[in-house]
């Protein structure tokens, strides 16, 4: 008869944090800094593929004009206590630490120079000289609440690696988008089990797709740009819009699809800061064709293909005033009706997700379960498109790493 293995005692840490991304280790570096004995664990191979692939490869990491206003929440005031004390230029004094280049895009856009591994070896960088331990490829198989007890662990986690116990339990996993590099619910899941509320969540930043006869009329023009103004409601985004084979992508269009709810309408004007009725109507005394009155306004293609299918392509003189003004609304109001989006493959963001009324806005700990963190992607905080996601996930990390 075998002898049976000896009981281990399972491994202590003051912080195991979950999760190797923006939001996770951003936390481990504050909480490493403070003396805390951190341990990071992350189910992929690589770390930081989100961060890796951003940005076309360059990481857009903040915007420097972030405010409250750039973020989707069932509490809109939730953001505001961490984004005021981890600000852009926090970060950039960072970045400046490290001698990282950048550069600014429009809207208030920061981008690395050289790539996102830039950012990515910072971060762990910084992570190493707090003395954090990350462990990877590491899967977690349970957690559970251990007794109330003076100055004992409050979490008991099963992973690939052997049993760990931690004070502090910090969830940083992100939400439901790009599964393909790894993301999953688990942050979701683990909220549930601790009877903590999680908003509805649906892809967020997202392309449009739609119904087959405006898809088959977005694939004629699929790679298309056209600048315009999105809008939902009291809500609206002025840039470019993207014919696709499946439908519209582009910056206006991903920011409004946060907006827009699933069969609902929205609106677009094509030619912003134009009065193209007034121009037609300027062009009735000369002999072009609609397509020629309307191209130096958009491409030419465009210009066909939209005439083609909205209009006839008679000269303005030949169309009378009423059909002018219809022309002219159609191009100032094109109302669409997606037939659905993407999804979690194309979208950048999860909307939705662990319900900020359980969670302290200063430390981002359940208000239920104490020692138990979110922060994030997996919160109910979405970020517009431009950097101010990285920011949340900065502000958020850093508050919680200043409490666990």
């Amino acid at each position: 008869m075998q002898n049976a293995s000896p009981y281990k005692e399972p491994e202590k840490w003051d912080v195991i944090i979950i999760g190797a991304g923006a939001a996770g280790l951003m936390c481990a570096i504050e909480a490493g800094k403070r003396g805390r004995r951190v341990l990071v664990i992350d189910h992929a191979k690589k770390l930081c593929e989100k961060i890796r692939i951003s940005g076309g490869g360059r990481c857009n990491f903040t915007n420097i004009h972030t405010t409250a206003n750039d973020f989707i929440s069932g509490n809109k005031h939730f953001c505001k206590s961490a984004l005021a004390r981890y600000t852009p230029y926090d970060f950039l004094d960072l970045m400046a630490k490290h001698e990282i280049k950048y550069h600014e895009k429009t809207l208030g856009q920061l981008f690395c120079d050289n790539s996102a591994q830039d950012i990515i070896d910072m971060l762990l960088a910084e992570c190493r000289d707090a003395g954090v331990e990350i462990q990877n490829p590491v899967s977690v198989n349970g957690i559970r609440p251990l007794p109330e007890k003076s100055n004992a662990p409050n979490f008991s986690l099963e992973t690939s690696n052997g049993a760990v116990t931690c004070q502090s339990l910090v969830i940083a996993t992100g939400g439901l988008s790009i599964p393909k590099i790894g993301a999953t619910d688990f942050g979701h899941r683990i909220a549930k089990q601790f009877d903590i509320p999680v908003t509805p969540i649906r892809p967020a930043l997202v392309p449009l797709t739609l119904n087959a006869d405006d898809k088959a009329f977005c694939k004629t023009l699929s790679g298309v740009s056209q600048d315009c103004i999105a809008s939902v409601k009291k809500q609206e985004f002025r840039e470019n819009l993207l014919f696709t084979h499946r439908g519209l992508s582009g910056p206006a269009i991903l920011q409004i699809s946060s907006y827009l709810e699933p069969g609902k309408s929205l609106s677009i004007d094509l030619l912003p800061g134009q009065n193209i009725e007034e121009e037609l109507i300027a062009d009735a005394n000369k002999k072009k064709t609609l397509t020629n009155a309307l191209a130096p306004f958009m491409s030419k293609r465009f210009a066909q293909e939209w005439v083609d299918r909205f209009s006839e392509n008679r000269t303005p003189a030949d169309m009378g005033s009423k059909k002018l003004r219809a022309a002219a609304e159609a191009i100032h109001k094109w109302i669409i009706t997606p037939s659905g989006d993407e999804g979690y493959a194309k979208a950048e963001v999860t909307l939705g997700g662990v319900n900020t009324k359980d969670l302290s806005s200063n430390t981002m700990e359940s208000k239920t379960r104490p020692g138990l963190f979110f922060i994030g992607e997996v919160v109910d905080v979405t970020g517009h498109l431009g950097g101010f996601n990285f920011q949340w996930a900065w502000a958020s990390g850093h508050a919680a790493g200043r409490a666990v």
